[in-house]
């Protein structure tokens, strides 16, 4: 068995903002301080499973990528354009398809999560791997720490043939506070941290009966990767429906019972902002933005704060859980429950979030 691992890389990570941006987005960042960036320690802890590794990504970041894993930029799919998780995982699937056959098993996990226990991770994908040779198309449900709001959750029914994976009920969306906590109260619901796990022939062919055409297309393309023509073929990017695999496949296929989850603790987050954040750091007051050195951080009465140094001392005081990060070219004062918005704020302003002076 062929067990191809997927690494979408992109996205700006605006919650994290100003030390993720367009341009250096927070999976090419050492979050937390562990000596190997985000999109790094995702291929360490997929290395003893996978027979490959495959990361798409935006030829943005295509250089950055490529240096921080030691491969070449021929070895990534680069998207001509960001179309949705859909056609970026759809695709290299397609290609593990024609070079594999379709009973080769692929697996997508994003680029940008922090998982504690990767031995209960590596516990769960390969019984992910059993439940897709079986058929399912699978993903990986982490058990909730907290009625938390801002992820999906997943309805468990009975248990499959195999031992530790369920069948999906259904896919829910974003619940209110109220929602979650009768979730989690259940003790039959998982947050969805979007990975998934087939063969690729199954993904594939589940997608070709909800959206023909975009399979079609991703399997066009696929046939003419390794070839000369891969730069035309390629020219259809941009014309494909874009979408999320959640809708495309996920959602319907679980309906019809084809789609089945992995229940799991293992420490999970997908770091979705300073909050998230300060649970993963050593010391959440002594962080150093990149390219900035070690300096004083001062805390009087401001307990639970995070703080990112760059070139210059930092005293906060009277502000209990405080979020201050100086990149250099700006500053970034707000607190950890009010910096779950700062994706809104970022948004109005101009240019590329990049540096402002």
């Amino acid at each position: 068995m062929t067990f191809v691992a997927i690494v979408p890389a992109g996205g700006a990570g605006t919650r994290l903002w100003p030390l993720s941006r367009r341009s250096h987005p927070k999976f090419l960042i050492d979050m937390t301080g562990g000596g190997r960036t985000l999109i790094q320690a995702t291929a360490d802890r997929l290395s003893p499973l996978a027979d490959d590794l495959i990361v798409v990504t935006g030829a943005a970041h295509a250089d950055g990528v490529a240096d921080q894993l030691g491969i070449s930029t021929d070895d990534l799919v680069i998207e001509p354009s960001p179309r949705g998780t859909m056609p970026a995982i759809g695709l290299v699937a397609a290609i593990v398809e024609h070079r594999h056959g379709g009973h080769a098993v692929i697996g997508s996990f994003a680029a940008d999560h922090v998982i504690n226990d990767v031995d209960a991770f590596h516990g769960a994908v390969r019984r992910a791997i059993q439940a897709a040779e079986a058929g399912f198309v699978v993903t990986v449900g982490i058990t909730p720490t907290s009625p938390d709001t801002g992820f999906g959750y997943i309805r468990q029914g009975a248990e499959t043939a195999v031992d530790g994976v369920f069948a999906v009920e259904a896919f829910l969306e974003k619940p209110d506070r109220e929602t979650a906590a009768a979730y989690v109260a259940s003790g039959g619901y998982t947050w969805n941290a979007g990975m998934f796990i087939a063969r690729a022939g199954v993904l594939l062919d589940a997608l070709a009966s909800f959206k023909p055409d975009l399979a079609d297309a991703l399997r066009r393309i696929a046939s003419h990767w390794d070839g000369p023509d891969r730069a035309d073929a390629l020219s259809a990017w941009d014309s494909l429906e874009s979408c999320v695999i959640d809708r495309a496949i996920a959602e319907p296929l679980a309906a019809q019972g084809g789609v089945a989850t992995v229940p799991v603790a293992m420490g999970w987050s997908d770091i979705g902002g300073y909050d998230s954040l300060a649970a993963h750091l050593a010391e959440p007051e002594s962080g150093v933005s990149p390219g900035g050195a070690p300096q004083r951080v001062v805390l009087r009465d401001s307990a639970d704060s995070v703080v990112y140094v760059h070139d210059r001392p930092i005293v906060i005081h009277g502000v209990p859980g405080a979020v201050v990060v100086d990149s250099g070219d700006v500053i970034l004062v707000t607190t950890r429950d009010a910096s779950s918005g700062l994706g809104g704020v970022i948004a109005d302003l101009s240019g590329d979030l990049e540096p402002l002076r």
